[in-house]
């Protein structure tokens, strides 16, 4: 292939755009196949990048953007604006005889139904007579003969083949590669145009399986792919191989911890609005926080205040959830856009969910993780403790695995947290300062708690349940249905069965953290009528304390690397769904040592 000059290119090779024109395009009607949907040229191109990734965001629906694709959005602005005039090609035969360029249109729409292929063409140029798809990429053009990788070329040719079937002539086209200012032509020659055909069908067999393909294997295309952190390609093939790969041998692909983070509004009488991509917070009027929303991952909500119908809309289009809680701390529910698409999920979710042998194998995962890291927990607190405690929570831990049904379970479980809430007293520190309470802690009570440990307990708790509740909505999941917490109305199942191995981990330690540091004092709960409730000062500090350990880094136990708490919510997530669909044999607990 050999660059291809123009001379309507300006003098930095940037292809000039015809904005000026008053003719409004011509584009042809889309009209679907029968029985089929039109499959995107794009969707086939990125089937020939890695078929695993094209099921992700073209069959699951799920899509994460990283450094390139938004600076890729960013090069690709000027083509996506609709410009320019296309004319039919019955209408080529009357233009004037004028050499070289005589039309040039940008994001233009065309389908091909009976190939059954749609393509949104970044810039067609008609020169002589013939059409010339162009297409723009953000980097350097490749150091390959043919100037561009195969997916760009099939992504072309498919434009092309479009093109035709809607009888233009159209022999080769171009690809624009931004960073170096090259154009390189790509012919349509009948070995592109075969390999094209085969790789439609294959995305099209591809699209309509349930099973998604496996991931690659130690690819140099993983590290620079967005979606690597749905994908999860290294972790999925390590729980695949397990027996045979040492602890710690994955490649750190998915990043520590997201930018993006939680914002909680607790002050009464404040109001949410918008303006552009930011968040503005207002109180009586008065701006006093504007917030990016890339930002911002989560909006939480406690109690009165207002959120614009602007903004809710604005917040539905990024997908950032808008989570509501009572003034007390009860978590109310969840508004979101469309989400996540993968039904195919929720479907096997159900599926086993009405399953009472894979429900209940499930199920003994969680509490087993649970019970191990709430040893874990007094092990490393309570340096005094009769080492028959944690002897007792061993051997509760390894019961699970024989418990016959969901009754024994519960019964497994409940013995292991008498033992265990029954020692969490004595890691709380007993204060020698009159400013500095003791806080008693005798036994779990709840709806409503009585004392400030119960109350923080159950308020963290709440904050936990809602952040999972979140996540596993965002893989795919639906919160509502569980497999170790039976349906129940209004209940996020799915998030507390999550949560259990992750509640001595965050909430337990969070809670000994404001009590032994005295972040939290006696004045940041209220008793009344033998209900204890915290006041929005101890509120906050709780919620700081929380997000803190919920950014703390840690080494992963199965991976090696590091990570926040934050992400391996959604990693568990995720590798629950990659059990559910069959990538990996067993859930993996995660249970810090």
């Amino acid at each position: 292939m050999t660059l291809h000059p123009d001379p309507s290119h300006d003098p930095d090779g940037d292809p000039q755009l015809d904005t000026d024109s008053t003719l409004e395009p011509t584009i042809p009607k889309i009209v679907e196949p029968d029985g089929a949907d039109l499959l995107p040229a794009r969707a086939v191109s990125d089937y020939a990048y890695c078929p695993r990734s094209y099921f992700i965001e073209h069959v699951y629906g799920e899509f994460e953007h990283n450094l390139e694709t938004v600076e890729g959005r960013f090069r690709h602005r000027r083509v996506d604006t609709e410009t320019g005039a296309t004319p039919s090609a019955e209408d080529l035969p009357d233009l004037p005889e004028i050499p070289g360029t005589s039309s040039r249109s940008t994001a233009v729409l065309l389908s091909a139904p009976t190939l059954g292929v749609i393509a949104k063409l970044d810039m067609l140029e008609i020169r002589d007579g013939f059409a010339v798809p162009i297409e723009y990429k953000r980097g350097s053009r490749p150091p390959t003969p043919e100037g561009a990788w195969e997916p760009e070329m099939v992504q072309l040719c498919l434009q092309g083949l479009i093109l035709r079937e809607n009888g233009y002539k159209c022999e080769a086209g171009e690809i624009y590669y931004a960073e170096s200012k090259e154009r390189v032509t790509i012919e349509f020659d009948f070995i592109l145009v075969d390999r094209t055909l085969e790789l439609l069908e294959q995305a099209r067999s591809c699209g309509s399986s349930i099973n998604i393909p496996p991931p690659l294997v130690d690819s140099p295309k993983c590290p620079r792919c967005s979606l690597v952190g749905i994908c999860m390609p290294d972790e999925v093939n390590f729980l695949r191989l397990r027996d045979s790969l040492p602890t710690g041998s994955v490649r750190q692909l998915v990043t520590e911890r997201r930018d993006a983070e939680p914002v909680y509004l607790q002050t009464q009488g404040l109001s949410v609005g918008k303006d552009g991509e930011r968040l503005q917070v207002r109180e009586k009027g008065k701006v006093i926080q504007n917030v990016r929303l890339l930002d911002v991952s989560q909006l939480n909500i406690y109690g009165n205040i207002q959120v614009s119908t602007q903004t809710l809309n604005e917040l539905c289009r990024w997908e950032i959830p808008v989570c509501f809680f009572s003034y007390g701390g009860w978590f109310n529910g969840i508004v979101q856009g469309m989400g996540n698409k993968n039904i195919e999920l929720r479907r096997i979710q159900f599926r086993t969910a009405a399953d009472p042998e894979a429900s209940l194998r499930l199920a003994k995962r969680f509490v087993r993780g649970k019970i191990l890291n709430q040893r874990t927990l007094l092990r490393r607190n309570y340096k005094g403790i009769n080492p028959a405690v944690l002897t007792e929570l061993t051997r509760f831990a390894f019961t699970t695995t024989r418990a016959a049904d969901f009754a024994s379970l519960l019964g497994i479980e409940g013995a292991a947290a008498r033992t265990y809430f029954g020692n969490f007293g004595s890691l709380l520190r007993k204060s020698t300062e009159s400013d500095l309470p003791d806080f008693d802690f005798s036994g779990r009570n709840r709806r409503p708690p009585k004392d400030p440990v119960n109350a923080l307990l159950s308020f963290l708790y709440s904050i936990l349940t809602k952040d999972l509740a979140v996540t596993s909505l965002s893989v795919g999941f639906d919160p509502l249905l569980g497999f170790f917490h039976q349906p129940r109305y209004g209940r996020p199942s799915l998030a507390l069965d999550l949560m259990e191995e992750f509640r001595p981990l965050i909430v337990d330690s969070v809670v000994l953290q404001l009590i032994n540091t005295g972040e939290i004092r006696n004045s940041d709960f209220l008793v009344r009528a033998g209900m204890c409730t915290m006041t929005p000062s101890g509120r906050k500090a709780a919620l700081n304390a929380y997000e803190r350990r919920m950014q703390a880094t840690i080494t992963h136990p199965l991976f090696g690397y590091p990570v926040t708490y934050r992400r391996v919510l959604e990693m568990q997530c995720r590798l629950l769904a990659r059990h559910l669909t069959g990538e990996i044999p067993d859930y993996p607990i995660f249970r810090t040592r």
